[in-house]
């Protein structure tokens, strides 16, 4: 999986003039707890962080100054993945550096963000769900044909009518649209039993 596969797209994204107020009021009104900062063009320039809101203000008498706008309040430089970074690069950073969010770019324009979130409901993807998309996404590549798929937390096996050696055109294609789907880790291609189960995750 990449990150493409998880993010999610079209990103919500500040400007560095957006003034500190309303950044607050959209990460409370849709839940989040950081947000891409953006030129007019989309370019990533950083992103602000509740924690940027929060660190940013300070004591004058009786008076919490606040920054007036995004840009005096946002971290930058930061992280960014693009469409293709591995699932597990963005874990590492999500997980290990404590970072909630992190942008993804196409060049450095942003077209989605991938959180923690994205990350969990990668993982928690009912078997028999990861298993019908993959046949929907088979389905497409080569029409009406029958399949058997199963999958077992994240290995998706899928059986073909024919042998098919790992660098053969059609291997390559299986493999790489059954990976495209969201939960899937690793992907097995086997001959079909003669009498396939009608139980679970097996056949279309």
């Amino acid at each position: 999986m990449r990150a493409e596969d998880l993010m999610s797209s079209p990103a919500v994204t500040v400007r560095p003039t957006t003034p500190t107020q309303a950044a607050a009021a959209l990460m409370a009104s849709h839940g989040f707890s950081t947000l891409p900062v953006v030129d007019g063009h989309g370019h990533l320039l950083g992103v602000i962080t509740e924690n940027d809101m929060l660190r940013s203000r300070y004591d004058r008498g009786d008076h919490l100054i606040a920054p007036a706008t995004v840009g005096e309040a946002m971290t930058a430089p930061v992280w960014s993945a693009d469409r293709d970074t591995a699932v597990a690069d963005l874990a590492a950073v999500l997980v290990g550096d404590g970072t909630r969010c992190v942008p993804v770019t196409c060049g450095d324009v942003v077209v989605g963000v991938v959180t923690r979130r994205d990350l969990l409901r990668a993982l928690v993807r009912d078997d028999l769900m990861i298993a019908a998309e993959v046949r929907s996404r088979l389905r497409d590549y080569s029409g009406d044909r029958r399949w058997q798929i199963t999958s077992h937390g994240g290995t998706v096996t899928v059986a073909v009518d024919d042998a098919l050696a790992d660098g053969d055109d059609r291997a390559v294609v299986i493999r790489r649209l059954a990976r495209s789907v969201p939960g899937v880790r690793a992907v097995e291609i086997t001959r079909p039993l003669r009498e396939p189960s009608a139980r679970g995750s097996g056949d279309r």
